[in-house]
């Protein structure tokens, strides 16, 4: 267990034991959107603002490596699917944890739709990649997500408890999952999953406020951070809503304190 507890100081602020993760492996499921045509100036962006890692697939690791500036942790992530496929819920394996190892890896990162056709067969894979991972005493980031036919609702407290508890179960050292919507729906689930949680950005947010409102009722409900892509990498200024997000985050300031920190600062 001592080396997952020093890869996880490279991944969570050692400080604040609160981690801003910035997840950039939408390219395998959705193609080379913008933000992350260039891989490397993203990381550099978002360095640069403040965030604890970030999130790739094994080949990003090698081609967005960028060998100056302030250290960002690297979490190698283990499953994909494409947008393009039959079932976008299935996930499947396209690396190992001992790849990621050899990549230079600080985490490694699993998705697991709770809920899915295919779920027997994640939940195995999640098993098998967390037992290598106490193995090697590397970190493990499990992105829980309530989807499928059976799940009216990904947003409701009941299923995100649910998900985010399977993870916990079967081995994970941090969760990712859904924000409930509220502070106090949050705080049960975040109750409920006895390691820590950290919560998606989801689909893109228009307002700013409304963004930084959500990760300050998430850090109010207990969430150890966030793991946001999108409305990370696709904003006008990376680094700037980074550094807002670290002041939520980090220095516990709320969202419209956030919101006035400028670029200079």
């Amino acid at each position: 267990m001592r080396g997952t507890s020093i890869r996880m100081e490279r991944i969570i602020n050692r400080n604040t034991g609160n981690a801003v993760i910035i997840p950039m492996d939408h390219g395998v499921t959705v193609g080379p959107i913008k933000g992350i045509r260039s891989v490397k100036a993203i990381a550099d962006a978002v360095a640069s603002g403040g965030a604890d890692a970030a999130v790739v697939h094994k080949g990003a690791a090698a081609f967005g490596h960028r060998g100056y500036g302030r250290d960002l942790g690297l979490i190698i992530h283990l499953s994909a699917s494409t947008a393009l496929g039959p079932d976008p819920n299935n996930k499947v394996l396209v690396a190992t944890v001992e790849e990621a190892l050899k990549i230079g890896a600080d985490a490694v990162s699993i998705h697991v739709n709770v809920g899915a056709e295919d779920e027997g067969r994640m939940l195995s894979t999640l098993g098998e990649v967390s037992r290598h991972c106490r193995d090697w005493g590397m970190p493990l980031l499990a992105m829980m997500y309530p989807r499928g036919r059976k799940i009216q609702d990904e947003y409701a407290e009941v299923n995100i408890a649910h998900a985010a508890r399977v993870g916990a179960e079967l081995g994970a050292d941090i969760v990712k999952t859904n924000y409930t919507g509220d502070q106090d729906s949050f705080a049960r689930v975040v109750d409920s999953c006895p390691v820590p949680v950290v919560i998606a950005g989801g689909p893109r947010i228009e307002s700013e406020l409304d963004l930084l409102t959500m990760v300050e009722g998430a850090i109010g409900a207990g969430a150890r951070g966030v793991a946001i892509g999108r409305n990370v990498f696709q904003h006008e200024d990376p680094a700037l809503i980074t550094r807002r997000i670290c002041g939520v985050v980090h220095k516990g300031l709320g969202a419209g304190e956030a919101l006035q920190i400028s670029s200079s600062k």
